[in-house]
């Protein structure tokens, strides 16, 4: 292993990284935007009139595409993807293992026995049938229930990667269970369309028919060259280093955050735009973050369903480009102990096909109210269902992350801003009942009017946060960088279109039960649920103790792990709502509770495996192989000088003995006890108590192991230590 360090650390500067690796942008980006995308302008090119307008009506109001007119669809996708060079097609989608999936099919049909064509039809886009038995399913069907199904989504168009055209799919079962994170993404979109368009109608704008959740997604990472990654088991099997000192230069500088990005990184980022171009992923940023080798990109806000699709292509894309420039690219959460990790923030918001953002005030009082109906209701969501929101980014990885100096707290609150705060805090004295004229003047002049002043010169941000309100968005910052963006999605889309549905209700029954005016009845309610979601709101520290101290007082569930998290998910209120809006039945839900449990289990298992691994056959042979140096350089010394000089000569390597002795026993005890205790876990039944075990008695005992291995890297000759260190890996350029 100290010989595959040293190879890769000698190669790296005979290699001509920025020539050989180059990239030339053409003038204009935006002359590749959606080259390879069956986009809207490619549809009216490809199209007959008729299967145009199905599709957009498919894409805008979710009506079904009639099959003779997906037949039409499907020869023009062909005959387009054939002009680019396609041979296969595949049904690309999300299947809950955390990345994406694809079975490639050939257009190539033989119809005699020395002919073939290019065929490709209406059934072969709607639908494709991959084995469904070896992906997770939660306990829904049998291993030897193999027939899944995947079906053609209209709202995301199709791409083109290489020689394979992609159709975006949801993915379920045969019995009709989902089995993906598209599904209830839908779902959930669909309901927080319907909730909004109605509120938007009843009290606002008649002319709005469609009200549409957009996300902006920011994605970090870190950049490790592909030699230096391959010498680091713990890499390349765990997606993080397990071992490994800090280097005495870290982030402590801030000098690597938005600093000078270095020529390789570049071209690799060059590359990067120009293939998210092609594919219509519209990234507008780029930039260096805090911890070093590590980076951001960041796009344009977009229909939610597309920007997660574009998500998880980009992270595949960034992959394959990464791998071209002799880099290893890293999502993990928290890849390296004592410098940052990655998150990926969503931004969030609503809008209406009048083209109006719902998060953003307008220039009348009535469009402010608009403004503050659905920024209340937002926060009131968030309130209700915090410990949903707080589950929907758990993950083993996330664990390492969140609440550390670097990322927001386990403890979901709001963040508004202090001038904005101060409004909410006057709508809490608004009059129950009727508003005198007086009263309503003076919220329209001196509250509500004042508005969009507070937002354009007051709106500031809290990185501690873990839901803040940003200007005309809200910002959902516990995400982790490797998360499926669409499981924050679902839940947040959802317990909107839930809270908003509950807020018509109460308006109209104040409208009609006591006789108030729609404005009068929409301060009346807004005041309630501004009394009732105060608690989650937080100006502070997040990072802070105190804060975990009154958050406590507040009634805030501080779920620091992904099994406590997990367990809040199953409580009956949060499988009601999934239930009533149609997005889970209780059976889909309970499965996704069990598949997330079970994947926490196994990343520590994995990680256990490896720690034990590295320790006993990698750090352990290494100190005893420098320990025999020594003690064999005590020998010489004892042999040539007298007692009395030779105590004198060797007592600083006697002491480097005995201290290699004592961290190799605490390593080869912590070791006996790690492995001891994840038996203990694997012979338990899958499940919460199974999860809290690695949590709680497995994943603690990776500590000792560290602390000893570090130890020793700072005391074995650098020539023996066998794992490439951080100063090699964070900063060789």
């Amino acid at each position: 292993m100290s010989t595959l360090r040293f190879k890769a650390l000698a190669e790296l500067p005979f290699r001509n990284y920025r020539k050989d690796n180059a990239v030339d942008v053409p003038k204009k980006l935006s002359e590749l935007f959606c080259e390879n995308v069956f986009s809207e302008e490619t549809m009216r090119n490809y199209l007959t009139k008729e299967a145009f307008t199905s599709i957009q009506d498919a894409i805008k109001r979710g009506t079904k595409t009639p099959r003779n007119i997906a037949d039409q669809i499907a020869v023009s996708m062909k005959d387009w993807a054939l002009s680019k060079g396609a041979t296969h097609y595949t049904h690309w989608f999300q299947p809950l293992t955390g990345t994406t999936a694809e079975k490639h099919d050939s257009f190539f049909t033989p119809f005699e026995s020395d002919r073939a064509i290019e065929r490709f039809n209406g059934s072969m886009l709607i639908q494709q049938e991959p084995d469904a038995s070896s992906f997770p399913n939660g306990g829904i069907r049998n291993t030897f229930e193999a027939r899944g199904y995947t079906a053609w989504d209209p709202t995301s168009p199709a791409f083109i990667i290489g020689t394979t055209l992609c159709i975006p799919s949801i993915f379920i079962s045969y019995t009709g269970e989902t089995l993906d994170y598209k599904t209830p993404l839908l779902r959930a979109l669909q309901a927080v369309d319907v909730a909004a368009t109605e509120v938007c109608k009843a009290y606002f704008d008649k002319n709005v028919t469609k009200v549409t959740a957009t996300l902006g997604w920011e994605q970090e990472y870190f950049l490790i060259d592909t030699a230096l990654y391959q010498s680091r088991p713990d890499l390349v099997f765990t997606g993080r280093t397990l071992l490994g000192h800090a280097p005495a230069k870290g982030q402590q500088l801030d000098d690597h955050y938005f600093g000078s990005i270095p020529t390789r990184v570049m071209n690799f980022m060059k590359e990067l735009e120009i293939e998210c171009m092609k594919l219509g992923i519209p990234v507008t940023t780029r930039h260096n973050e805090v911890a070093p080798n590590q980076f951001e990109l960041a796009p344009m806000f977009e229909e939610t369903n597309v920007a997660v699709d574009h998500n998880s292509l980009l992270m595949d894309i960034m992959a394959r480009v990464a791998h071209k420039h002799h880099f290893h690219i890293l999502f993990h959460e928290k890849p390296f102990k004592g410098v940052n990790g990655s998150g990926k923030h969503n931004n969030w918001s609503l809008a209406t096909d009048t083209g109006e953002n719902l998060l953003s005030p307008g220039k009348n009082p009535k469009k402010n109210l608009q403004f503050l109906t659905f920024f209340v209701n937002s926060l009131k969501a968030v309130s209700e269902y915090s410990d949903l929101l707080r589950a929907s980014i758990a993950s083993a990885n996330n664990d390492h992350r969140l609440g550390a100096n670097e990322a927001p707290p386990a403890i979901i609150s709001a963040f508004i801003g202090s001038q904005l705060y101060g409004v909410l805090e006057e709508l809490e004295k608004v009059t129950d009942g009727k508003l005198s004229p007086e009263e309503k003047t003076e919220l329209k002049l001196n509250v509500v009017g004042k508005i969009p002043e507070i937002l354009l010169d007051n709106t500031d941000r809290n990185r501690t946060s873990p839901f803040a309100f940003t200007g005309n968005k809200f910002e959902f910052r516990a995400v982790g960088s490797s998360a499926n963006c669409a499981e924050p999605m679902t839940v947040l889309n959802a317990i909107v279109a839930k809270q908003l549905k509950t807020f018509k209700s109460e308006v109209d029954q104040l409208i009609d039960n006591k006789n108030l005016k729609k404005d009068e009845a929409i301060f009346n309610i807004l005041r309630e649920y501004i009394k009732e979601c105060k608690h989650i709101m937080f100006e502070g520290d997040g990072y802070s103790e105190d804060w975990a101290i009154e958050a406590k007082k507040r009634g805030l569930n501080n779920l620091r792990t992904t099994p406590e998290a997990l367990k809040q998910e199953l409580d009956p209120r949060f499988i009601a709502l999934y239930e009533e809006l149609g997005i889970y039945n209780h059976r889909e839900f309970e499965a996704r509770n069990e598949i997330k449990l079970e994947k926490y289990a196994t990343v520590i298992d994995i990680e256990a495996k490896v720690l034990s691994d590295i320790a006993r056959n990698h750090i352990i042979p290494a100190a005893l192989n420098y320990q025999n140096r020594l003690i064999d350089n005590v020998k010489g010394l004892k042999e040539i000088f007298k007692d009395e000089e030779f105590q004198v000569l060797a007592n600083e390597q006697m002491e480097l003995i005995r201290e290699i002795s004592k961290n190799v026993s605490q390593i080869k005890t912590g070791v006996d006890e790690l492995l001891e205790a994840k038996e203990r876990a694997r012979s338990m039944n899958a499940g919460q108590q199974q999860a809290e075990i690695y949590c709680n008695e497995v994943k603690p005992k990776f500590d000792r192991i560290r602390e000893a291995s570090d130890a020793l890297e700072m005391m074995v000759d650098d020539e023996l230590w066998p794992m490439t260190k951080y100063r090699e890996l964070l900063f060789t350029r």
